[in-house]
């Protein structure tokens, strides 16, 4: 069995540099964030049925990784996360994000490090931020899911996800 490890947070917080780091240091794969691919040719105004296609997308990339990793598989975000985005964009949770697999063990990226704008980041706004990453911490809270807060430098963002991995058994 595979292990899990889905980084969820705001944007802007290394989910996805992190989710490459990892894998390549405990030498396995991991999954692009789907929704950040979708923005890209969509645009950033999104409804519930761009959402729910997302959320869809990204679980069935994991789940279509899961038989190449190795022990553990990395991935930038998950359904939980889109459910965020969806509580933060169209002002609820549909259902169905809430349904797909959970991860082993989610990292909560803390949004302590600048944000860096790009083409399809949208919440720099601090107190926007701010509200945003409560949202993503209570959809952890509410789902049950094993999670670890992590923050500081990128170094120290390292260091305290490779300990949570190593804290959980690998797969045999």
């Amino acid at each position: 069995m595979i292990r899990t490890i889905v980084l969820h947070g705001v944007e802007s917080t290394g989910k996805s540099v992190l989710a490459e780091r990892l894998a390549r240091h405990f030498g396995t794969i991991w999954v692009p964030e789907y929704g950040r691919t979708y923005a890209e040719t969509h645009g950033v105004d999104m409804d519930e049925a761009d959402l729910l296609l997302i959320g869809r997308a990204q679980t069935e990339m994991i789940e279509t990784a899961k038989p190449r990793a190795k022990h553990f598989l990395f991935a930038d975000t998950d359904a939980l996360m889109t459910a965020a985005w969806a509580a933060m964009m169209i002002g609820h949770v549909p259902t169905d994000l809430l349904t797909y697999p959970h991860a082993d063990l989610y990292l909560l990226m803390e949004p302590d490090v600048p944000w860096v704008p790009d083409a399809v980041r949208i919440y720099g706004d601090d107190a926007v931020r701010t509200r945003f990453a409560g949202i993503c911490r209570d959809m952890l809270e509410q789902a049950g899911v094993p999670w670890l807060s992590v923050g500081g430098d990128w170094n120290a963002r390292f260091s305290h996800a490779v300990e949570a991995v190593r804290a959980i058994t690998p797969a045999s």
